[in-house]
């Protein structure tokens, strides 16, 4: 999921001296202490922001497992600034991720996971073609879901000024999966961003959205059944309605810009789902 990547969010400059004042009184600050354009303050904004996740109610161990080891990632930023895709045309952003490959790949894991699809459908509503299609272009289904370590990637993007409400809270949700035992911070490796799992979710829409498709919290990472179901327990909770269509003026429409906010990548899922779904009919009908 890359709906961190298109929020566009005033950064909010909170006082380094505030932060510093409050750590030499004894008491955690309330946020982090400052946000920066480069990484010269980042160790001690790292350290302020220890003591805010302990005031939180996060325990040291998760904090230490997980922080232990972050650094700033100058590519990150690179990436965090490079985003000319979705500027694209329709034509242009879907041509090399709708492909004849992508399409055929797509219809034979439609045929292998159609049991559990077909459980997911009747529990969420989502068929499996919007599925599999969110699975290709997020992973290339399951093939590439990033090497960043999410928990430097996190605070990477929390320290930089240009989104740093937005990520502090998701570094903050990171240590929760931490805390709550579903993930160790080894395992979490993925997209530039901080998403993690073969349909990419942020930390947030882990907590929120993972789920197991024989119960439980389920394995994101590993598992993707559990990776589909997630993917439709999201749309589901963002008014997704079973039996609508999902091309743009369609009531499902809106559930995939919940999933990503630019249009022009919620309009090449459902043109993905499209083609996937009618190449399982053509077969259908033979």
């Amino acid at each position: 999921m890359v709906l961190a990547r298109f929020m566009k969010m005033t950064p909010l400059r909170t006082a380094a001296l505030a932060g510093a004042a409050a750590i030499m009184l004894g008491g955690a600050p309330a946020r982090a202490a400052q946000c920066g354009d480069n990484g010269d303050g980042f160790d001690a904004w790292l350290a302020s922001f220890k003591q805010e996740a302990r005031s939180q109610g996060i325990s040291p161990s998760a904090i230490e497992s997980a922080l232990a080891d972050v650094s700033y990632d100058e590519s990150v930023i690179s990436h965090d600034r490079g985003q000319r895709a979705f500027h694209q045309s329709l034509e242009q952003f879907s041509a090399r991720r709708v492909t004849a490959y992508s399409v055929k790949k797509g219809k034979s894991l439609l045929q292998r996971y159609a049991g559990p699809l077909h459980r997911i459908e009747q529990r969420y509503g989502v068929p499996g073609s919007v599925l599999v299609a969110i699975w290709g272009l997020e992973t290339s289904f399951g093939a590439g879901s990033g090497n960043f370590q999410s928990f430097s990637a996190l605070a990477t993007l929390a320290y930089d000024c240009r989104r740093s409400e937005r990520f502090h809270a998701e570094l903050l949700d990171a240590l929760r999966i931490v805390q709550r035992g579903d993930l160790q911070p080894s395992e979490m490796r993925g997209a530039w961003a901080g998403e993690i799992g073969q349909t990419q979710f942020m930390p947030s829409s882990y907590l929120k959205y993972a789920v197991g498709i024989d119960g439980g919290a389920g394995d994101l990472i590993n598992n993707p059944a559990d990776a589909l179901a997630s993917t439709a327990n999201f749309l589901h909770a963002n008014g997704w309605r079973g039996g609508a269509g999902w091309d743009e003026g369609q009531p499902n429409f809106a559930a995939l810009l919940e999933w990503n906010k630019a249009p022009v990548y919620a309009k090449t899922i459902a043109l993905f789902a499209d083609r996937l779904a009618a190449a399982a009919g053509n077969d259908n009908d033979q």
